[in-house]
């Protein structure tokens, strides 16, 4: 890919070689297909409009030679974009009675609605979000943007119970433009400011998350639940607008690569990346964790010694606050620190939080208000950190790294909310809260196992130091290089006396071109 941004890097090549993979072992390893192309600067063609029909603003335009300025208003707009499409999974959680009255129908019918919609998103994690690495992602983000924000049209005027679940499914299987966002948003920042760039996108999904529950309670309170479906038309096609007039375009990553491959491609990485199979294995935990103290924050505030109100428990929610507005000053901390040294603090932190819950939360609503502060904060830093350190694997598989991830978590959500709620149930809050400490302390076990400056291909163990500070190892791995190149051009001379190296797509090397994706610094 030609670089033309900063996301794209001489400090890529740095970085992969101190892992001690060649960029053409990278590639096969990661990808082991045929064919892969990307961008050249001499196969360059400018695309003028989107789906042949739709121009493209001549400032958006991609060209190689135009660096892409990824600054504060693009990054929000990404948050924002990320806010009102995610919120389609959540609309519908605190209207279920109303849905049941409206169609006529029992509480377990509507409660199949909420599983739809979650049911559509993890297909569309799996079905859509890889195309990413395939196809240019302004015509994909603005494709499934207009998907759901067209079917929710549906959705405010049906009067039939199987065609709103239906219409739900699909809802969900296309909202999963954030998870394109959030590799995009990797491509786009520079290195030095990946992981807050990245912050500020799950800052703004998880907003999404919190309001979709609030605005559609108010609203389904005074008018009727479909003002809701309503309103969600409008705030996602003013998000299709405002992306149509900012986000700009970027060639794909991958052209040569065919959609089955790529799916191929994503369970692989899923099996073969230590790194990403790490942050899997903390990430099904911490979504276990995150999802079981929701669930049975409920039942211990509603029970004695609180007895709170249902709504003084759904404020509650409104405390998730903090953690979006801490999003930005989490990002630059991340930014300074070697990614596994700021997961490792997040770590300790949470599972001193797990502590307090354990110990004081069925007590004191002191101790509930510090765990519900100290989960947002300590949960947020660890997801930024573990994102940006999985997105360093390789830029040409972001979009499918993300997904496997995302699909960690959802398993996570899955498990805490069952396993959770049975064990509140059945032994009440502190062995609740104790499976909890026992998962975050796991997650610290996990983390241990696998050193801050491994090779990317090992599984276990220490390497490379302990070095915690990003700026140092770069600079370090900046000057290695230096070195490396001023060898290479010494023997550049015997080199130009060997016979080319006509090697095949199906060799263990790819010959010296810009199809030698690299993993990123921000892996560092």
């Amino acid at each position: 890919m030609a670089q033309d941004s900063a996301s794209v890097s001489e400090l890529d090549t740095v970085h992969e070689e101190r892992d001690g993979v060649s960029p053409a072992g990278d590639l096969k390893r990661e990808e082991e297909i045929k064919s892969e192309k990307v961008v050249h600067h001499q196969d360059f063609v400018e695309y003028s409009k989107d789906w042949g029909f739709l121009p493209i603003p001549k400032h958006l335009r991609y060209h190689p030679d135009k660096k892409v300025h990824f600054g504060v208003l693009l990054n929000a707009v990404f948050g924002a974009a990320s806010t009102f499409v995610v919120a389609n999974l959540y609309y519908c959680q605190p209207l279920l009675i109303q849905f049941s009255i409206s169609f006529n129908v029992s509480y377990g019918e509507v409660s199949r609605i909420p599983t739809l919609v979650q049911a559509g998103y993890a297909c569309g994690l799996v079905l859509i979000t890889p195309l990413g690495d395939l196809v240019r992602r302004r015509p994909l983000l603005l494709i499934i943007t207009f998907v759901p924000a067209s079917l929710s049209i549906g959705l405010a005027v049906t009067r039939s119970l199987v065609a709103f679940e239906v219409i739900t499914f699909f809802v969900g299987m296309f909202s999963v433009a954030p998870q394109i966002l959030i590799p995009l948003a990797a491509d786009l920042s520079p290195p030095e400011r990946r992981a807050t760039a990245i912050s500020i996108v799950m800052s703004g999904l998880l907003l999404g998350v919190l309001i979709a529950r609030v605005v559609a309670g108010v609203i389904a309170q005074f008018v009727t639940w479909r003002v809701v479906y309503y309103m969600a038309i409008g705030v996602q096609y003013g998000v299709i607008v405002t992306l149509y007039f900012t986000l700009p375009d970027y060639p794909a990553k991958n052209p040569g690569l065919g959609y089955i491959h790529i799916l191929w491609s994503m369970a692989k990485l899923a099996v073969t990346e230590p790194k990403l199979i790490q942050a899997c294995l903390m990430s099904i935990a911490s979504s276990a964790t995150f999802t079981n103290f929701w669930v049975t924050l409920t039942f211990l505030l509603g029970g004695p010694p609180y007895n709170y109100s249902t709504l003084v428990i759904g404020l509650f929610g409104l405390i998730g606050m903090f953690g979006v507005c801490m999003a930005p000053i989490l990002g630059r901390t991340i930014d300074r620190l070697v990614a596994w040294y700021a997961t490792l603090l997040a770590t300790v932190f949470l599972i001193f939080v797990q502590a307090i819950n354990t110990g004081a939360a069925g007590v004191n609503i002191a101790a509930v208000v510090i765990v519900t502060v100290g989960l947002d904060v300590g949960r947020q830093m660890q997801q930024v950190s573990l994102t940006s350190s999985v997105l360093g694997i390789s830029a040409a598989a972001r979009a499918r790294l993300n997904a496997v991830v995302i699909l960690a978590i959802f398993i996570g959500q899955v498990m805490g909310t069952a396993v959770g709620s049975k064990v509140f149930t059945e032994h009440g809050w502190r062995p609740a809260a104790a499976l909890s400490l026992a998962l975050t302390g796991f997650q610290l076990i996990v983390l241990l196992g696998r050193g801050p400056h491994c090779e990317r291909y090992t599984w276990f163990g220490y390497q490379g130091g302990i070095e915690w500070r990003k700026k140092v190892v770069l600079e370090r791995l900046r000057g290695a290089e230096e070195e490396k190149m001023n060898a290479s051009a010494d023997a550049g001379g015997e080199k130009g006396n060997e016979k080319p190296d006509n090697r095949t797509t199906h060799s263990n090397e790819l010959p010296d071109t810009d199809e030698k994706r690299q993993e990123d610094p921000s892996a560092v």
